[in-house]
């Protein structure tokens, strides 16, 4: 239940940066959505390969860790984007003659 709560809290986080850099908000949520859960099921795949279906615990730490990753690696690519210009062209050139 809590994953759920993280999943919906950081995807409206990547929605309104989304929404900063001019980019469409859903398809932003929808890539951090997926991308949380897909990195988790590779990395609870990955912890069952390495620690065997005995390990519960450390499976489930890699798959959230990986899910974070992925959350972090949507916000710096969004992050690397332009800002947009909210200004208008006439009230940035006021101090000009």
């Amino acid at each position: 239940m809590l994953e759920i709560l993280a999943v919906i809290f950081l995807s409206g986080k990547i929605g309104d940066l989304a929404e900063r850099k001019s980019q469409k908000k859903g398809k932003w949520k929808a890539y951090a959505i997926l991308g949380w859960f897909i990195s988790e099921i590779v990395g609870i795949a990955i912890g069952f390969a390495m620690f065997g279906s005995e390990e519960f615990g450390p499976m489930l730490l890699l798959g959230y860790s990986l899910a974070i990753l992925s959350y972090f690696a949507i916000r710096q690519t969004l992050q690397k984007m332009p800002d947009v210009e909210t200004g208008f062209d006439f009230e940035k050139d006021q101090n000009r003659p």
